[in-house]
């Protein structure tokens, strides 16, 4: 990994005026958690063991989507059946969560198609990331429900990405996210370091994802309303001038005036460079945060890598983009 990867530790009790009654219980063992596909579709049977095996390693018992199967096209299923598996997980009382399966493409499609009033009074806990950052933000821009950004099931399920998730949604910490130096027996490693793009302390709900995700919700009723908000981004396979650009529709549309501070994950696979004379990815971002005076800095171990932190949406943080220190003020579950 070239960038900071999040380590976990405890946080200290937030300010009493901060402090809010998390929605949800904690994961337990043997809890039921409903897979659902709500973007591209999963050719291989292999890859359905590999998701139900991974859940009961987690101590939870896998119940599948009756479309998880399916398709159409480069589609897990037709939009109707893969809102319907959704809207059925939340409709179900022995579901305790809804994990995703895949991302890729689809999400946005059947965002129209969820039922948000029956979602809203039975929330549960959604996770995934990438194509699913749609899903995400409409549900809690919709149904007021807070997610988890972070593994779906055919991610790398490694010890890291198992500590922070079993910290978030089985304990109920409060955790503290710092830049991890990776052991090496060199003198200095560009691994694990954050770079500061705008210095600056800022607190709010954290909101984010996949940025090319994110930016196709502006300006619809899908996007949650950005004001205060801490926002996390991340995005893979994306050259450094459609970053720009949808950075630009962000600062265009008014959201990085809104928000109070962002956070950039990884941003991998990105195309090279042209040549001498263009921007770094570095660059650009601190562009568009510098004009609009946010405090920024890019380098948290989120997104398409192997150390993918699990961040919640909707749970009010902390973050210092000096050091790259984000804490959350309050837990995900109870």
């Amino acid at each position: 990994m070239g960038a900071a990867g999040l380590a976990m530790a405890a946080v200290p009790p937030a300010r009493a005026a901060l402090e809010r009654s998390p929605r949800y219980r904690r994961l337990r063992k043997g809890d039921v958690v409903c897979v659902v596909a709500p973007a591209s579709v999963t050719f291989e049977k292999i890859e359905i063991e590999y998701a139900a095996d991974v859940l009961r390693a987690l101590g939870l018992e896998p119940r599948f989507g009756a479309n998880v199967s399916t398709r159409f096209g480069y589609l897990a299923g037709e939009d109707a059946a893969r809102a319907s598996d959704i809207n059925a997980a939340f409709a179900d009382p022995s579901v305790a969560a809804v994990f995703a399966l895949r991302g890729g493409w689809g999400s946005g499609r059947l965002l129209p198609l969820l039922d948000y009033s029956a979602i809203a009074r039975t929330p549960k806990l959604v996770l995934g990331y990438s194509d699913i950052t749609a899903l995400l933000l409409a549900l809690n821009a919709r149904a007021g429900l807070v997610g988890v950004h972070g593994p779906n099931l055919l991610s790398d399920w490694n010890p890291f990405v198992v500590e922070i998730l079993r910290a978030l949604i089985f304990e109920g910490k409060r955790i503290e996210y710092r830049p991890r130096r990776p052991e090496t027996d060199s003198l200095a490693t560009l691994e694990g370091r954050i770079q500061t793009l705008v210095p600056g302390v800022a607190e709010g709900e954290l909101v984010g994802g996949n940025l090319t995700v994110f930016s196709s919700l502006v300006g619809t009723p899908y996007l949650p309303d950005m004001r205060g908000k801490l926002l996390f981004l991340e995005d893979v396979h994306e050259a450094v001038y459609r970053t720009d650009r949808a950075m630009t529709q962000l600062r265009l549309a008014g959201i990085l005036d809104q928000v109070s501070g962002v956070v950039f994950g990884e941003f991998k696979d990105i195309p090279p460079e042209n040549g001498y004379g263009e921007f770094t990815l570095g660059e650009v971002l601190e562009q568009h945060c510098r004009a609009a005076g946010k405090p920024a800095f890019l380098g948290a171990a989120f997104g398409h890598v192997p150390e993918n932190s699990a961040i919640p949406v909707g749970v009010r943080a902390r973050m210092d983009a000096s050091t790259g220190v984000v804490s959350l003020l309050e837990p995900v579950v109870s």
